[in-house]
């Protein structure tokens, strides 16, 4: 299962983590989120112990939403040794995002 990652863990789970990150930042509201949402929770259980992979509800933590210019969501960003190194914007195909991820691994 994805990691809940807010405002308050995102230096701990994020920015400390020794593997690479994925984040879904998404809201409850968002069409297309839901259907990122899905993928995401495939992904946690296929790449556990390979990669962190979570999900930030953008209207419950507007500091990292802010700190990292999300303004259109789906938004998956892509970190490694706490600096973003890749991210996608809006829905995709899950082969997009484990493409992206095993280049980081």
């Amino acid at each position: 299962m994805a990691l809940a990652i807010t405002d308050a863990n995102f230096e701990e789970v994020v920015l400390k983590s020794d593997k690479p990150v994925i984040i879904d930042l998404w809201a409850e509201w968002c069409g297309p989120c839901r259907m990122v949402g899905p993928i995401i929770e495939e992904m946690a259980i296929e790449f556990e112990g390979k990669a962190v992979i979570g999900k930030l509800d953008v209207d419950n933590n507007p500091e990292t939403t802010t700190r990292y210019g999300v303004r259109n969501i789906p938004t998956i960003l892509f970190i490694k040794n706490g600096e973003i190194v890749d991210k996608q914007v809006g829905a995709v195909p899950k082969n997009v995002l484990v493409k992206k991820l095993e280049a980081l691994l």
